[in-house]
């Protein structure tokens, strides 16, 4: 698992995300773990490495 730290663009509160490198290219859907609010995420993982890491609000 790769560890990567990010702010919520909602609360702005920094949080951890666990990665799984074994997916090169990954978008998903998850509420923030502080405010509940929806976030998409968007990441890129090349031989084991982050290469890209995108949260986005989803407005509600």
């Amino acid at each position: 698992m790769i560890e990567h730290y990010f702010d919520c663009p909602h609360c702005w509160e920094n949080q951890l995300k666990m990665i799984d490198p074994s997916v090169s290219n990954q978008c998903f859907i998850e509420d923030c773990e502080v405010c509940c609010n929806p976030l998409e995420f968007t990441i890129e993982i090349q031989d084991n490495n982050l290469i890209s890491f995108l949260v986005s609000s989803i407005e509600q």
